[in-house]
C-alpha cells in the first residue's frame, strides 16, 4: 500500500519581516486607526495531514488554530489566502511537479472554504471582540480521498490576514 506523506504549513503573519498583517492598508503590526493605538497579533498552528493513503476512499481530515489578540474593540476579520494554487477550490500542495489537492475550511461539516470573500470563499468576522483576550478559532482542513500521487512530502504556505 502505497502512503503518501502530506502536510500543510500554515504562516501566520505577525512581524514586519513576515509582512502582510493588514491593519490600516499598510503592511504594519501597529496602526493607528483610531486616535488611540490598536494593536493585533495573530498566531497559527500548522496543519499536518500525517500519511494520506491513495487507495483509501475516505477524505484525510484533520484541524488547526488560528489565534488573535486585539487591544481593541474595532470589527475583526480574518483571511487566508489561496496559497501556491492562485484558487481557494481546489488549493494544492506541491512536491516537484505534483500536486495533491486540499483545502481550508470555516466550519466542521467542511462546506464553508476559508479563503478572502472571493471565489466562493468565506472569512470569519466579529464585531468588537473582547479586548486583550486571545480568540482561538478552529481551521478544518481536508484532502479529498483517491487521489493517484507518488510517495513523498506534499506542501504549501498559507497567508493569515487579520483586519482590524
Amino acid at each position: 500500500m502505497s502512503l503518501v506523506r502530506a502536510r500543510h504549513t500554515t504562516q501566520a503573519m505577525k512581524s514586519l519581516r513576515l509582512a502582510t498583517l493588514v491593519g490600516c492598508g499598510a503592511l504594519a503590526i501597529l496602526c493607528l486607526p483610531r486616535p488611540a493605538l490598536a494593536i493585533c497579533t495573530i498566531t497559527a498552528t500548522n496543519v499536518n495531514f500525517g500519511n494520506y493513503d491513495v487507495f483509501s476512499a475516505t477524505a484525510l481530515d484533520t484541524t488547526s488554530t488560528i489565534t488573535y489578540r486585539c487591544g481593541t474593540e474595532s470589527n475583526i476579520s480574518v483571511m487566508l489566502n489561496t496559497g501556491s494554487s492562485g484558487t481557494f477550490n481546489p488549493r494544492t500542495m506541491r512536491k516537484t511537479g505534483e500536486v495533491l489537492n486540499y483545502n481550508l475550511y470555516r466550519n466542521a461539516a467542511r462546506t464553508n472554504i476559508w479563503g478572502d470573500g472571493t471565489g466562493g470563499s468565506t472569512y470569519y468576522t466579529r464585531a468588537n471582540p473582547p479586548n486583550n483576550t486571545n480568540v482561538v478559532l478552529t481551521v478544518y482542513a481536508r484532502v479529498p480521498a483517491l487521489q493517484d500521487v507518488s510517495g513523498g512530502t506534499y506542501t504549501d504556505t498559507i497567508t493569515a490576514t487579520i483586519n482590524f
